[in-house]
């Protein structure tokens, strides 16, 4: 299973604030080969539908989640978003979506699915969080820091309200790069702003950074 820092984070943050409301039901839009679910379902007593629309991908979760102690908890749906039928809502949306909308693009079709919102636009996106989400639940969407204030202020039309938010720097000196931003249905004119700083000054992980991702690596 490829892992990568962004999500690692997304998944450690958001199993962590998970633990502060009741969640019985969580839906990973986009679960790729199920790290998210799999970060997800140690910290979290819930049942999760992991939706992933490439098949390959798909499979490959379905593997991982097999080989998993907690195969009966996170069910793999091959489908869109947009085809998912469904009458639940959900206390717990978690989603790493395809981010790099009008950046320069590879040639191939796969790549591009999984870089850039091809398949799937952000207002898109909020459209489909609101209509899934419990009138009590939260969302946690993985964003580019240039992207984030046009996501804040486009959820917000949508009456989906930034309720926290996590600003994450490669090192000190070097400017935000990433945000999670935690959504819900409340509105909230002071969201809560935290800061993550992933090295420190001589590229050491961080304490805030290990303890964050300790349960994880062990």
């Amino acid at each position: 299973m490829k892992v990568c820092t962004d999500a690692c984070i997304l998944g450690a943050w958001t199993a962590m604030k998970g633990q502060s409301f009741s969640i019985k039901n969580i839906l990973d839009i986009g679960c790729g080969t199920g790290l998210l679910s799999l970060m997800l379902v140690q910290k979290i007593n819930a049942t999760i539908d992991a939706i992933e629309i490439n098949n390959a991908a798909a499979e490959q979760a379905a593997e991982n989640i097999a080989a998993s102690p907690w195969p009966d908890r996170i069910n793999i749906v091959q489908s869109s978003i947009q085809d998912l039928k469904t009458i639940t809502k959900y206390d717990l949306i978690i989603c790493n979506p395809p981010f790099y909308e009008n950046d320069l693009r590879s040639d191939n079709e796969n790549k591009n699915a999984a870089k850039h919102d091809t398949t799937l636009k952000l207002e898109e996106l909020l459209a489909l969080i609101k209509e899934n989400l419990s009138e009590d639940g939260k969302a946690a969407v993985l964003m580019p820091f240039h992207r984030t204030a046009y996501f804040e202020t486009t959820a917000k039309e949508k009456s989906l309200f930034t309720e926290e938010k996590l600003l994450i720097k490669q090192t000190p000196a070097h400017d935000h790069f990433r945000s999670i931003v935690f959504l819900s249905l409340k509105f909230n004119d002071e969201p809560i702003v935290n800061e993550l700083i992933i090295h420190d000054g001589q590229r050491n992980y961080t304490e805030e950074f290990k303890d964050l991702l300790n349960d994880y690596y062990q």
